[in-house]
């Protein structure tokens, strides 16, 4: 689609004060420049990701490094800790993983919600000596204003506020940038409805210079965000300056044409579509009420028929 397509299909009602139909013209237009080129890197060498698989909540120490271990081998680079039930053990885990990836490989922490806003600030300023790039979800998700203050608190740290998997509209996101609430922009291709939805936030990401870092916890949502966050680079930003999209490997077997990492990174989808049509025997097993698995439970009266 041309650039005037484009913009066609973008509803700018609400956010006209922070991005218009000309700018977002025009920001298409700009990215036709070198697009060849970078759709051509992309097809060589792929759009970079990030792991979450190697330090969740709740992982022994042993499970830890062989995890970190693993990926490394692997090629990851870059490295996801959640945090945010007990400090102490966030300290030792974030310890043990900056010991185990080094001190030039990328980590970055989430904290899905817990704190408040103080107590985040106060927290992640205790974490900063492992030098984490951001903070991922400090607090509620709809406390735009909040998360403006925990990002001014940690600018000083050079730790970024990372979220946006919880919004659900263009007009949150627009109050997230005017409001310097985040430093990098998480789009989730499910809770943000439709492809026109995610062309708004990915403009005015665009325009405001902040990195979008797609949310992308398996069970679907990496075949879904692969080619938004495509089309981000070779048409709108233009640029791979901290950016980069979440990866778990987690549930893929049950699609068709499931994502293809190679060296910690997305391989550009080759078939039709848009990557998320399931396998029928993953269908039948598991489709609500009627899937062999959903009937088992019944049997066992685990659920209610």
């Amino acid at each position: 689609m041309d650039p005037h397509q484009l913009v066609s299909c973008i509803d700018f009602r609400y956010i006209t004060d922070a991005l218009t139909e000309e700018e977002a013209l025009e920001i298409l237009q700009n990215g036709k420049q070198g697009q060849r080129d970078r759709e051509e890197h992309m097809l060589r060498s792929g759009y970079p990701a990030y792991t979450t698989s190697c330090a969740w909540l709740g992982y022994s120490d042993e499970q830890l490094k062989k995890l970190c271990s693993d990926a490394l081998k692997e090629g990851w680079t870059r490295f996801k800790v959640k945090v945010g039930a007990d400090l102490k053990d966030d300290i030792r885990r974030c310890e043990l993983i900056r010991g185990m990836i080094g001190p030039d490989n990328i980590m970055m922490l989430d904290a899905n919600q817990r704190w408040d806003v103080q107590e985040a600030i106060s927290w992640v300023k205790d974490l900063a000596k492992y030098k984490p790039l951001w903070i991922e979800e400090p607090t509620s998700p709809d406390d735009i204003l909040g998360h403006a203050t925990i990002s001014k608190a940690l600018s000083p740290l050079n730790i970024g506020v990372a979220t946006g998997e919880q919004c659900h509209n263009r007009v949150m996101f627009k109050q997230f940038l005017q409001a310097n609430a985040l430093q990098y922009l998480q789009i989730d291709s499910c809770r943000l409805g439709s492809v026109n939805e995610n062309l708004s936030v990915l403009l005015m990401s665009k325009k405001f210079n902040v990195p979008v870092c797609p949310h992308a916890g398996g069970v679907g949502l990496c075949e879904l965000v692969q080619h938004l966050i495509l089309f981000d680079y070779i048409s709108v930003s233009g640029s791979l300056d901290n950016r980069m999209c979440e990866y778990v490997d987690h549930l893929h077997e049950h699609f068709m044409y499931p994502v293809i990492i190679s060296r910690a990174a997305y391989m550009p989808p080759k078939d039709p579509g848009y990557s998320t049509e399931m396998k029928d025997e993953s269908v039948l097993q598991y489709q609500f009420p009627d899937g062999e698995i959903w009937q088992k439970l019944i049997l066992e009266k685990k659920v209610e028929a």
